[in-house]
């Protein structure tokens, strides 16, 4: 059986693209990160959505990018509400996220054997982060095999797979419910509201708009907003 290495959050996308590398009949390594996010709530959700897809092994890895911090995610900055603006990069970019997160995805992958990578990156219902686009996917992939012991061995040609990337919010939801996510283990929002020691999302956030908005294209009801 082929090996997957997912780049799971616990979001509504990281765990439809978990789905479809289960579908195509990988074996599933999945990583998740503690890295001083303020939603550090969705651990519990890629923790939960893990379990449920019975991956083989799922690792958290604890780095700290509030040392760095100029991002709402990451330092004591607002959290945008309300709108979403595409002519600039919002304050909820984490500079060099997805570098950072690919960059342990393939020392993981090199270390199990796998040469395929899935992130959940989309360049169309988004925040507008550079790092969601198809170049930056392309230039990463050339770099994996560039700079791994197995790449130079000529042992196998990394691939990283970013499924959603050309999708709509609406499309990605739909493909989930199609290979039976239960999108009420996810969590989407920056900043949840937390009562009684649970999470509610605020609903006013990008990601929360982005989510709502997919759901209501569908016609559907986002479960996060009914509990």
């Amino acid at each position: 059986m082929k090996k997957a290495l997912v780049l799971l959050s616990g979001g509504l996308d990281s765990t439809t693209v978990l789905a479809i590398a289960k579908n195509l009949g990988y074996e599933i390594y999945a990583l998740s990160f503690s890295y001083g996010q303020r939603h550090k709530i969705e651990l519990e959700a890629a923790k939960n959505i893990a379990e449920k897809f019975v991956v083989k092994e799922h690792k958290i890895a604890n780095i700290d990018l509030r040392l760095f911090g100029q991002s709402a995610l990451t330092a004591d900055i607002a959290v945008p509400k309300n709108a979403i603006n595409l002519d600039k990069i919002p304050v909820t970019y984490v500079p060099a996220r997805n570098t950072i997160f690919l960059s342990f995805a393939l020392a993981y992958a090199e270390t199990v054997g796998s040469f395929d990578i899935f992130i959940g990156v989309n360049a169309v219902d988004y925040s507008n982060y550079p790092d969601c686009r198809s170049e930056f996917i392309l230039a990463f992939e050339k770099l994996a095999n560039l700079a791994t012991a197995a790449g130079d061995k000529n042992e196998g040609n990394f691939k990283i797979h970013a499924p959603l990337i050309k999708m709509s919010k609406k499309e990605i939801i739909e493909t989930g419910l199609k290979l039976g996510v239960d999108y009420s283990l996810t969590h989407s929002c920056y900043d949840p509201i937390i009562i009684n020691n649970k999470a509610k999302p605020c609903g006013k956030c990008d990601s929360c708009i982005l989510r709502l908005q997919g759901f209501a294209e569908g016609n559907l009801q986002d479960p996060l907003m009914h509990q």
